[in-house]
């Protein structure tokens, strides 16, 4: 396999069970998903950009959170944004 990637739609709500994930609990998942794909070695991530949805409405924080704490995978956003 030459090049490998994924599209991660990241989602938080009720969990049933009155567990409740918030918007932080998104992000965090996807930080931890990102440096696992990264130690297995996966080429990029992309992250999905809903405007009007309170999670990872803003890509750019994420982003960088993950540039942060991984060293090979390449990252971006799955749709073009609409402010830039």
């Amino acid at each position: 396999m030459q090049r490998f990637g994924t599209l991660s739609f990241g989602h938080y709500g009720p969990l049933g069970g009155g567990r409740q994930l918030t918007a932080g609990d998104s992000l965090h998942q996807a930080i931890d998903l990102a440096q696992g794909m990264d130690d297995l070695g996966v080429n990029g991530i992309a992250f999905r950009v809903h405007h009007f949805a309170r999670q990872q409405a803003s890509p750019m924080p994420l982003l960088a959170a993950i540039a942060a704490k991984t060293e090979r995978i390449e990252m971006g956003t799955g749709v073009i944004d609409m402010r830039y």
